[in-house]
């Protein structure tokens, strides 16, 4: 660690691969640093450095004996050019024989309080000047040895130790794509399969997603079906909630018949590995009443006052077709291998990626347990928690393993609740550290289960402009699919954030080839995503910077080599044109306050010349929801 003043220190270190690092902090006595300091001081006062030499070459010694190898031999050598220096300095308490300057300023007692060492003693010839014992005590080689062997007896070390996950880059940069298989036939009616899902790769591909998210893909349950818009009572033919999981056929490690078998499904994954794509499947530890655990392990499932299992409940919402797991059952250790071995099934046949459906009504004991060790056998499994839920709470499932989290990006849409929510995120907490340190949010303007107020009554241009500030102010950001490019707003009912005929429940057949699509849009921005290394994080190079207009909201992302700077520019008024004034902080792209310079539109492919820190834009939602400037200077 090195000083950075006033008795604070900062140190760091180098990660060489995935996987979980245990660190902690130390301080100790340094004698020969405390030594070489106090010799300098000496030899540049013109004191008699004799016994200085002596006292050297001791400590040199005691290190060589905590050293190995080379090392050892190294300070073992330099101990005697020590001890050698000392029998050439004379008797004890004569003045030293070394050149010393006369002139030199007046000695400083070596423990002068906060006395700081010189770099180079003041007042003494170069170092090469020097006798070679001389040279021994002020070599900078020398305390890098030593210094690798500290004498740690009177250490005083930080009461725990810390950790630090290494993932791989996609839990920073990713892009998200869902669609349910069930819909993906191509006749209306049809219940979908994967290969079905396989003929619609290449569209997700050329749409620049790379992650593609499925809904649970088990058996689905019989009892207590739910039908069309979530009724109590399944009509024939309805298919029931993928997360109403387990029947007859299986549980969580076995596949819905209508989908195909296993082969079927691995056939799909390396379809979709060799286009880029990964997939990644929804975990949800809920039963359906038909599930073999149920039958198995009656004992995993909360038991009611009348002797009936306890069905899930959200008040006034009731999911008589799911049964929660039981965290306090007595049998709770069996149950956790069971549910961590639902991972490590999946993750032998090849999947690396998973969405976790309520993690934070789960124990967080079992999460921080099942993670370690599943990433002990996967390094580069990653984890999206889906838990809507109070801020401590999602940050600490972050800190339990979680990679990514879904946000509170949804509810974020004036002006003044998106800066402050990006800030939120991104800036250090008093002298704590920043939340991006370690939870990655990821941006969401839809999911199946949300259909956000402010995509009901804003067209075609809420959507644009939602879709636009999610894939740029966040490296991890996510669609539902079809519904999202189709323009799906249409509410359950007044005054609720869900989707009338939800595919949660019934088949849907999506026109993909709809002109009201706006897959064109979603390319454009995936493709500026792609080619742009500021957009592929969320970090502390998040700037806002201020416009005259509170409809246009305006932020700058800079790579960490600084070589790419893109400055978004979007119309939160999903409507009207609007236009204003935006004054940039020139430093935080990379310019001088009066700079020239170009930004290259990535949505339009049209560039302005820009001067100094003030500049005009106007955005209209019916030609373009946004800027996405590339920033250059001329």
């Amino acid at each position: 660690m090195v000083p950075l003043g006033n008795d604070r220190w900062t140190g760091s270190f180098a990660v060489e691969g995935q996987g979980r690092y245990e660190y902690t902090l130390a301080a100790g006595i340094d004698h020969f640093d405390t030594w070489q300091s106090g010799f300098q001081k000496k030899l540049a006062a013109g004191q008699d450095i004799s016994v200085e030499l002596l006292n050297g070459a001791i400590l040199v010694e005691h290190a060589a004996k905590r050293a190995s190898g080379e090392d050892a031999s190294r300070l073992k050598a330099w101990a005697k050019e020590l001890g050698a220096g000392e029998k050439k300095s004379g008797k004890k308490g004569k003045k030293s024989k070394s050149d010393v300057d006369e002139s030199a300023a007046s000695p400083q007692p070596a423990d002068a309080p906060d006395a700081e060492p010189a770099a180079q003693p003041v007042g003494v010839q170069s170092v090469e000047a020097q006798p070679l014992e001389v040279q021994t005590a002020l070599s900078a080689e020398l305390a890098l040895v030593i210094a690798r062997y500290p004498d740690t007896k009177l250490e005083t070390r930080y009461d725990r130790e810390l950790q630090i996950v290494v993932d791989r880059e996609r839990a920073r940069f990713s892009s998200w794509y869902e669609l349910f298989p069930r819909s993906c036939a191509a006749e209306t009616g049809v219940h979908g399969t994967f290969r079905d899902v396989e003929a619609q790769l290449d569209y997700v591909q050329s749409l620049g997603f790379d992650v593609l998210y499925f809904p649970p893909i088990h058996p689905i349950g019989r009892s207590f079906r739910k039908g069309k818009n979530n009724s109590v009572t399944a009509e024939p033919g309805d298919v029931g909630s993928p997360w109403a999981i387990g029947a007859e056929e299986g549980g969580h490690t076995d596949i819905l018949p209508e989908l195909g078998k296993l082969k079927d499904f691995q056939h799909l994954r390396a379809a979709a590995e060799s286009r880029g794509l990964e997939i990644a499947l929804d975990i949800a530890f809920q039963c359906a009443p038909d599930h073999p655990w149920v039958k198995d392990h009656p004992e995993w499932f909360k038991k009611r006052a009348d002797g009936t299992i306890q069905y899930a409940e959200n008040p006034p919402k009731k999911y008589q077709d799911i049964y929660p797991l039981d965290f306090e059952s007595k049998d709770w250790e069996a149950m956790w291998d069971a549910l961590r071995d639902v991972f490590l099934y999946w993750a032998g046949q090849g999947v690396r990626i998973f969405r976790v459906d309520n993690p934070h009504t789960k124990a967080f004991g079992f999460w921080e347990w099942a993670i370690t060790s599943i990433k002990a056998e996967y390094p580069d499994a990653l984890f999206l928690s889906e838990a809507f839920t109070r801020p401590r709470v999602m940050e600490q499932l972050a800190k339990l393993g979680f990679s990514q989290s879904y946000s509170y990006y949804c509810w974020r849409t004036t002006k003044a609740e998106i800066e402050a929510y990006a800030k939120e995120l991104t800036e250090p907490v008093s002298a704590g550290s920043p939340q991006t340190d370690y939870f990655r949010a990821n941006f969401w303007p839809n999911t199946p289960d949300i259909l956000a107020f402010n995509l009901q009554t804003g067209g075609r241009g809420s959507f644009a402009l939602r879709l636009v500030l999610a894939a740029t102010l966040n490296g991890n950001y996510g669609i539902y699919g079809a519904a999202y490019e189709l323009l799906d707003d249409v509410p359950f009912g007044p005054g609720r954030e869900e989707y009338l005929n939800s595919e949660k429940y019934e088949l849907k057949h999506w026109d993909r080839e709809s002109p009201a699509s706006i897959a064109p849009l979603i390319k454009l921005v995936n493709t500026a995503r792609r080619e742009n290394p500021a957009l592929q994080r969320m970090d502390a190079s998040l700037h806002f910077h201020s416009i005259d207009n509170p409809q246009l909201i305006g932020y700058s992302k800079r790579s960490p080599d600084g070589a790419n700077v893109v400055l978004t520019i979007v119309n939160l008024d999903p409507a009207r044109r609007q236009t204003g004034f935006v004054y940039v902080w020139m430093q935080q792209l990379g310019l001088t306050d009066d700079a020239a310079y170009t930004v290259e539109d990535l949505l339009t492919g049209a560039s302005y010349q820009w001067q100094g820190s003030s500049n005009f834009v106007a955005l209209d939602p019916a030609v373009t929801p946004a800027h996405i400037f590339r920033v250059r200077s001329l």
